[in-house]
């Protein structure tokens, strides 16, 4: 049966640590490994993507492998050809299918009907590719504790990027903390903990976390967002409750002035940009975790 990567939970707690490690190694020698020579792995993107395609796409090529980008548009699910259909058509041809979607049942037909490695690049529901990028910016960030030994801080909507967070950080140990407004929380089932009170969840923690308040999807409802949220923007006073040496993270793009100031978008206490290139290094152990012969 092939590997898949829907969640993250797919991984167990020491495979998760092995692929950090692994992506500490890639990041320090990004051509040491050739795993995906001879091999082409399709990114099927239905949603607009700047960090995703370019980390995935780059990251392919420099594990020697050949990215196919699909558009929904050039191809035939756009004239009802049906997901299981493509899911055939794709495992005759690629060797891993990457998904960016907003259903997440589209992703679960494509991994249930298919015969190839599939792996989420963004659902409505998860954004596991983010989170291990997240982790592996905390192991560089504080290299000399362990993730068990770490808490982070989400601040704002309880959308997928927290629910990733909350299910990796727990799968690896580390304190997760989600404040969100009323009506806007996270589930329990997630993990970690809840809170309306920024200041409260940020209490400790060595890395404060935002994400966008109108996502794709939401601009109906975005100024009813932006009332909502407002409260818990990330900023330097915040980042002040926290840890002494606490970061700040953002998942990209930013609107400073909203969930994030621009002082500390672009200050000296965050490690964001980081964040964002780890995306690929990360992916890159990603991909050998799915591809890897040996495995079940």
């Amino acid at each position: 049966m092939p590997r898949h990567f829907l969640t993250g939970l797919e991984l167990s707690a020491s495979e998760l640590h092995a692929l950090l490690d692994r992506a500490l190694e890639l990041k320090a020698a990004p051509h040491a490994s050739r795993a995906l020579e001879g091999r082409s792995v399709a990114l099927l993107f239905e949603k607009p993507s700047t960090r995703t395609r370019l980390s995935y796409e780059v990251g392919i090529a420099e594990l020697g492998g050949h990215p196919v980008i699909l558009r929904p548009g050039e191809m035939q699910l756009s004239r009802g050809e049906s997901i299981g259909d493509t899911a055939r058509i794709l495992s005759r041809h690629v060797h891993a299918v990457g998904v960016r979607t907003g259903p997440d049942a589209e992703l679960e037909a494509l991994a249930a009907e298919g015969s190839i490695p599939v792996f989420n690049m963004l659902t409505a529901g998860h954004h596991p590719s983010q989170a291990i990028a997240d982790l592996l910016t905390l192991r560089e960030a504080f290299p000399d504790r362990a993730l068990s030994e770490l808490k982070l801080a989400y601040v704002g909507d309880g959308n997928n990027v927290a629910r990733s967070l909350a299910l990796l950080g727990g799968l690896a140990g580390v304190e997760v903390a989600v404040a969100a407004p009323p009506g806007y929380e996270l589930e329990p089932e997630a993990g970690g903990t809840r809170t309306h009170d920024p200041a409260e969840a940020v209490a400790g923690a060595h890395a404060l976390y935002a994400d966008v308040w109108v996502s794709m999807g939401d601009e109906a409802t975005a100024d009813e967002r932006r009332r909502a949220l407002a409260p818990y923007r990330l900023d330097d006073a915040l980042l002040d409750h926290a840890a002494p040496g606490a970061i700040a993270l953002h998942c990209l793009p930013a609107h400073p002035g909203e969930e994030i100031t621009a002082e500390v978008l672009y200050g000296e206490r965050q490690r964001i940009w980081d964040q964002a290139e780890n995306r690929r290094h990360a992916q890159k152990a990603l991909l050998e975790w799915l591809l890897d012969e040996g495995g079940s």
